[in-house]
């Protein structure tokens, strides 16, 4: 029941026996450096030595587990001495004065300078003013313990060119920064030329770009529906705004966005792009000026510059803007600017003309010569805008 072997009758011949003879007449095996899978075990170094790397390890991720369990003791420590300092606080705790916070902080002084600066929008005013007193006192709720978060601060501009968008941002920017919202409050203004790339590759690094710069304070983009073409779904503006609504998301607590341009554009951008809608918990609407207002605007213009404008002058201004608010590209207060910078180009020449070519008084002229802007000043715009041929007027 089994196999037996029986040694072979045939004798080997032609084999030499000795001690290194090879039976199958090849060449011996020999040890190839390298050629040993089992060499790699070698270049780690020996069994001592990988021992101590993982011991090592093992040290090192059982210091590491220390460290969180330390670290949430003392979380639990803290959330219990929180509850029990807020349970035994009497709910009539002075927790100090809004207006302390307001003046302490510099809020105060930033919504003076937003009423100093802009006339009218009594609308947009109280609403900066609202997102600042949440802000104050959610400043108040941290002091005294109570939970608090960072609120929705991206924002929305919406109204015509010259209507403050850029005032109120930067004001904002300023009293983010004194409530410790924002790293500096600094404001950069993009448009789709800053954000969009010409050519596949380079629309990311251009948006990242404007968002490093923004970075600690306010990013506002400029009429943001051009960013988005719906008649060409491969734009590289689609690209710009997917890297905007990450940053929304995800670095709110270090930018804030704002877009800005006219109502019923934002408004269809948002159609389309509802994300950038949901992220956004400030809108702020701002309506044209009334020609009461663009005079104010004047007033306030010439107050800064040091100049002197009569009630006469200001009369023929005011005729000035009724006619220039119906003709194309009206800008609220931009044309109110440009009108006093024309107003004063025309006070210069005239008061050149009069001391330095005439040679008036013999060339002398006074400081009320040199601060004041008169109803002739102005007179010359108005002319410029009633001309009869029309292709005589200048839509300053």
């Amino acid at each position: 029941s089994g196999f037996t072997f029986a040694p072979s009758a045939r004798p080997l011949t032609g084999l030499s026996m000795s001690a290194n003879a090879n039976p199958f007449g090849t060449k011996s095996l020999e040890y190839e450096g390298g050629s040993d899978p089992n060499n790699a075990n070698f270049k780690k170094g020996n069994l001592e030595e990988r021992l101590q790397e993982a011991d090592t390890e093992r040290r090192k991720a059982r210091d590491a587990a220390d460290a969180r369990e330390r670290a949430a003791e003392i979380a639990r420590e803290q959330r219990r001495a929180k509850i029990e300092f807020m349970t035994s606080m009497d709910d009539d705790k002075p927790a100090g004065s809004v207006d302390e916070f307001m003046f302490k902080e510099g809020v105060n002084d930033q919504l003076t300078k937003l009423d100093h600066d802009l006339v009218g929008l009594d609308g947009v005013k109280t609403r900066v003013k609202e997102i600042a007193a949440l802000l104050v006192l959610d400043k108040m709720r941290r002091k005294l313990g109570f939970e608090t978060g960072v609120p929705s601060l991206h924002m929305s501009f919406t109204g015509a060119p010259g209507t403050g968008k850029t005032t109120v941002a930067v004001r904002m920017g300023q009293i983010l920064a004194k409530m410790g919202y924002a790293r500096s409050g600094h404001v950069v203004i993009a448009t789709r030329d800053d954000l969009v790339g010409q050519y596949v590759g380079h629309t990311a690094p251009k948006t990242k770009e404007m968002i490093k710069k923004a970075f600690g304070g306010i990013l506002l983009v400029d009429e943001a529906y051009y960013l988005y073409n719906a008649a060409n779904d491969r734009d590289y503006g689609q690209e710009s705004i997917e890297i905007l609504l990450n940053i929304m998301e995800n670095n709110k607590d270090d930018l804030v966005v704002a877009v800005a341009g006219y109502k019923d554009r934002m408004d269809k951008f948002f159609s389309y792009i509802p994300g950038m809608q949901s992220r956004i918990g400030n809108h702020i609407d701002f309506p044209n000026y009334k020609v009461d207002e663009l005079v104010g605007i004047a007033e306030v213009m010439a107050r800064d510059l040091e100049y002197e404008i009569d009630a006469e002058a200001y009369k023929t201004f005011k005729e000035y803007i009724n006619v220039r608010m119906d003709l194309p590209y009206f800008s609220n207060a931009r044309t109110v600017r440009n009108a006093m910078d024309r107003a004063r180009m025309n006070s210069a020449i005239r008061t050149f003309q009069k001391f330095a070519i005439d040679g008036e008084n013999g060339g002398q002229c006074t400081i009320d010569d040199l601060k004041r802007i008169d109803a002739q000043d102005f007179q010359v715009l108005l002319d410029d805008v009633t001309a009869e041929d029309s292709g005589k007027k200048i839509f300053s």
